[in-house]
Protein backbone atom coordinates (compact mmCIF):
# COMPACT_ATOMS: atom_id res chain seq x y z
CA UNK A 1 0.00 0.00 0.00
CA UNK A 2 2.81 2.38 0.92
CA UNK A 3 4.66 1.52 -2.29
CA UNK A 4 1.57 2.35 -4.36
CA UNK A 5 1.23 5.73 -2.62
CA UNK A 6 4.92 6.49 -3.16
CA UNK A 7 4.69 5.53 -6.83
CA UNK A 8 1.57 7.65 -7.27
CA UNK A 9 3.29 10.66 -5.67
CA UNK A 10 6.40 10.10 -7.81
CA UNK A 11 4.30 9.71 -10.94
CA UNK A 12 2.39 12.90 -10.15
CA UNK A 13 5.61 14.83 -9.61
CA UNK A 14 6.87 13.47 -12.90
CA UNK A 15 3.70 14.53 -14.69
CA UNK A 16 3.81 18.04 -13.21
CA UNK A 17 7.32 18.54 -14.57
CA UNK A 18 6.23 17.16 -17.94
CA UNK A 19 3.62 19.90 -18.28
CA UNK A 20 6.38 22.34 -19.09
CA UNK A 21 7.97 20.16 -21.73
CA UNK A 22 6.23 20.40 -25.03
CA UNK A 23 7.29 18.40 -28.01
CA UNK A 24 6.69 20.11 -31.29
CA UNK A 25 6.94 17.87 -34.31
CA UNK A 26 8.64 19.53 -37.22
CA UNK A 27 6.21 20.20 -39.99
CA UNK A 28 6.95 19.26 -43.54
CA UNK A 29 5.26 21.40 -46.14
CA UNK A 30 2.91 19.30 -48.20
CA UNK A 31 0.92 20.04 -51.25
CA UNK A 32 -2.76 19.87 -50.52
CA UNK A 33 -5.51 19.41 -52.96
CA UNK A 34 -8.88 21.07 -52.53
CA UNK A 35 -10.58 17.74 -51.63
CA UNK A 36 -8.28 17.14 -48.64
CA UNK A 37 -9.44 20.23 -46.75
CA UNK A 38 -12.26 18.27 -45.11
CA UNK A 39 -9.83 15.49 -44.12
CA UNK A 40 -7.38 18.03 -42.75
CA UNK A 41 -10.14 19.75 -40.73
CA UNK A 42 -11.23 16.39 -39.28
CA UNK A 43 -7.62 15.51 -38.46
CA UNK A 44 -7.06 18.84 -36.72
CA UNK A 45 -10.33 18.50 -34.81
CA UNK A 46 -9.38 14.95 -33.74
CA UNK A 47 -5.94 16.15 -32.61
CA UNK A 48 -7.53 18.97 -30.61
CA UNK A 49 -9.99 16.56 -29.00
CA UNK A 50 -7.14 14.21 -28.18
CA UNK A 51 -5.14 17.07 -26.70
CA UNK A 52 -8.08 18.08 -24.49
CA UNK A 53 -8.69 14.45 -23.43
CA UNK A 54 -5.00 14.01 -22.54
CA UNK A 55 -5.06 17.24 -20.51
CA UNK A 56 -8.16 16.07 -18.63
CA UNK A 57 -6.58 12.68 -18.02
CA UNK A 58 -3.43 14.27 -16.58
CA UNK A 59 -5.54 16.54 -14.39
CA UNK A 60 -7.59 13.60 -13.11
CA UNK A 61 -4.43 11.60 -12.43
CA UNK A 62 -2.93 14.51 -10.50
CA UNK A 63 -6.10 14.87 -8.43
CA UNK A 64 -6.06 11.14 -7.64
CA UNK A 65 -2.42 11.33 -6.56
CA UNK A 66 -3.22 14.33 -4.36
CA UNK A 67 -6.10 12.40 -2.76
CA UNK A 68 -3.78 9.45 -2.11
CA UNK A 69 -1.23 11.77 -0.54
CA UNK A 70 -3.87 13.29 1.75
CA UNK A 71 -5.06 9.81 2.76
CA UNK A 72 -1.44 8.84 3.43
CA UNK A 73 -0.90 11.87 5.66
CA UNK A 74 -4.14 11.15 7.55
CA UNK A 75 -3.17 7.51 8.12
CA UNK A 76 0.32 8.51 9.25
CA UNK A 77 -1.18 10.91 11.80
CA UNK A 78 -3.59 8.24 13.03
CA UNK A 79 -0.72 5.74 13.30
CA UNK A 80 1.32 8.19 15.39
CA UNK A 81 -1.65 8.72 17.71
CA UNK A 82 -2.23 4.98 18.08
CA UNK A 83 1.45 4.46 18.93
CA UNK A 84 1.14 7.13 21.63
CA UNK A 85 -1.96 5.36 22.99
CA UNK A 86 -0.15 2.01 23.07
CA UNK A 87 2.78 3.58 24.89
CA UNK A 88 0.47 5.21 27.45
CA UNK A 89 -1.48 2.00 28.03
CA UNK A 90 1.70 -0.06 28.38
CA UNK A 91 2.96 2.37 31.00
CA UNK A 92 -0.37 2.23 32.82
CA UNK A 93 -0.30 -1.58 32.76
CA UNK A 94 3.23 -1.55 34.20
CA UNK A 95 2.19 0.82 37.02
CA UNK A 96 -0.91 -1.22 37.87
CA UNK A 97 1.07 -4.47 37.85
CA UNK A 98 3.58 -2.94 40.25
CA UNK A 99 0.77 -1.73 42.52
CA UNK A 100 -0.85 -5.19 42.49
CA UNK A 101 2.45 -6.89 43.26
CA UNK A 102 3.04 -4.48 46.15
CA UNK A 103 -0.49 -5.07 47.49
CA UNK A 104 -0.53 -8.87 47.17
CA UNK A 105 1.48 -9.70 50.35
CA UNK A 106 -0.79 -7.44 52.42
CA UNK A 107 -4.14 -8.52 50.96
CA UNK A 108 -6.44 -10.34 53.45
CA UNK A 109 -8.57 -11.71 50.61
CA UNK A 110 -5.60 -13.47 49.05
CA UNK A 111 -4.73 -15.12 52.40
CA UNK A 112 -8.37 -16.14 52.91
CA UNK A 113 -8.64 -17.76 49.49
CA UNK A 114 -5.46 -19.73 50.14
CA UNK A 115 -7.01 -21.20 53.36
CA UNK A 116 -10.35 -21.99 51.68
CA UNK A 117 -9.32 -25.42 50.47
CA UNK A 118 -8.72 -26.80 53.99
CA UNK A 119 -12.24 -26.29 55.47
CA UNK A 120 -15.64 -27.66 54.54
CA UNK A 121 -18.19 -25.30 53.08
CA UNK A 122 -21.94 -25.38 53.53
CA UNK A 123 -24.41 -24.62 50.73
CA UNK A 124 -24.67 -21.00 51.87
CA UNK A 125 -20.90 -20.50 51.80
CA UNK A 126 -20.22 -21.62 48.26
CA UNK A 127 -17.88 -19.18 46.56
CA UNK A 128 -17.69 -16.79 49.54
CA UNK A 129 -14.59 -16.95 51.75
CA UNK A 130 -15.36 -17.17 55.47
CA UNK A 131 -13.15 -14.19 56.32
CA UNK A 132 -15.10 -11.80 54.08
CA UNK A 133 -18.02 -9.80 55.49
CA UNK A 134 -21.48 -11.09 54.57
Amino acid sequence: CLTAIFLAAFYTARIKTCYYLKYVRPTVPQLQSSGDDGDEDRRLKRRENNRVAAKNSRKKQTQRADELHEAYECLEQKNRQLKKDVQFLSEEQRRLTEALNAHEPLCPIMHCVANLGSGTLGPRDVGVPSCLPR
